[in-house]
């Protein structure tokens, strides 16, 4: 069950990272049926909420391209 959650939440970053995907479409492509559900995982594993993660995602890469 780690492996799964691991992979969704790898995932999950992955498509944070990189599109305006809304947060719902996000959670339905990892396999969750709740915003809600998918916003508490990601949390939990990465102690941030999904949003705050693709804007600290989006402010690093900005950097990088300067």
């Amino acid at each position: 069950m780690s492996y799964l959650t691991w992979w969704r939440m790898t995932t999950a970053g992955q498509l944070l990272s990189r599109g305006d995907q809304p947060l719902a479409a996000i959670a339905r492509q990892v396999g969750y049926q709740s915003e809600f559900a998918f916003s508490k995982a990601f949390k939990r594993e990465f102690s941030l909420p999904p949003s705050d993660y693709r804007r600290q995602r989006r402010a690093g890469a900005r950097m990088v391209d300067a």
